[in-house]
């Protein structure tokens, strides 16, 4: 059958339709989103909650044409959300086991752990790269490959915002 006819009656609410044009994409929906995140639970978590938006959301499709642009970006957001939250779930988990470290080991303030919590993975590394290892900008920079002049806004913002989080 068509593509246009198959999502015009999938928004009617025609569940067999849905369901031809979730196979006729399945596979290209899958490999996007293993390569996007890398892990086959992962991408099929991802590809689930696609499915599952589209599926809500297929009546506000305004164009049947545009069926496999719109299922894809709803996709790639899938993908992001994921990376997301185990993003966030992989931050709680450092500042747990920084919370974990043994006391005589534990030089840092239960409230300064919670502050590098608050900071991006990679702006964590370059505060710590510069105030723990004493390396300067120019030195972060060649270790993270990121200019001189952007480690040093990043680290001037992070500290910032540190302060601002310990008040």
């Amino acid at each position: 059958m068509e593509e246009k006819m198959l999502v015009t009656r999938a928004a009617g609410g025609d569940r067999e339709a849905f369901a031809a044009l979730y196979t006729r994409y399945k596979d290209d929906l899958y490999r996007y989103a293993y390569f996007q995140l890398g892990q086959p639970e992962d991408a099929r978590d991802a590809v689930s909650a696609c499915i599952v938006a589209a599926y809500e959301r297929i009546y506000t499709l305004r164009s049947a044409i545009a069926f496999k642009n719109w299922i894809f970006r709803i996709l790639y957001r899938c993908c992001c959300k994921l990376i997301s939250q185990q993003s966030e779930q992989r931050r709680r988990a450092d500042v747990e086991e920084l919370n974990q470290l043994p006391a005589e080991n534990d030089t840092l303030s239960p409230e300064l752990k919670e502050a590098f919590g608050i900071l991006t993975d990679e702006d964590r590394n370059i505060v710590l790269l510069s105030v723990i290892a004493g390396y300067n900008s120019a030195e972060i920079a060649v270790i993270t490959g990121l200019k001189a002049a952007t480690v040093r806004s990043r680290l001037s913002r992070a500290l910032r915002k540190m302060k601002e989080f310990l008040g």
